[in-house]
């Protein structure tokens, strides 16, 4: 009698690692796609406007798109850009485009991404 319970204390023993093992699979997928994607802090332009003294564009992350403004930058659409966010406002209105947007994020400072 005593080998078959060690033979059943091995065999959960066994059964408990597998169950971990497969518990922080999904983990490392995640952790894998979330390095394939972008950092909060960068987007894919799909819109710019070019005002004086600002470049305002749309970023396009994970799905959600989003406006920032920058000092007078040079992008296109497509660019993959970095930025460093300042401020944030809310129900901005730009009176040069005569224009409010909802979330507009201020940036010091952008980089096109190669």
């Amino acid at each position: 009698m005593r080998i078959s319970f060690l033979a059943v204390v091995g065999l959960l023993l066994s059964c408990s690692f597998n169950v971990m093992a497969l518990h922080h699979e999904p983990q490392d997928a995640q952790a894998a796609e979330a390095s394939d994607s972008m950092a909060k802090n960068e987007g894919v332009v799909v819109d710019v406007i070019d005002t004086t003294g600002y470049t305002y564009m749309e970023l396009e992350n994970a799905g959600q798109r989003f406006w920032i403004a920058a000092p007078t930058t040079q992008v296109k659409k497509g660019d993959h850009i970095r930025f460093v966010q300042n401020m944030t406002m809310s129900n901005f209105t730009s009176k040069t485009l005569n224009r409010t947007f909802t979330t507009l994020i201020f940036v010091t400072s952008t980089e096109i991404k190669k």
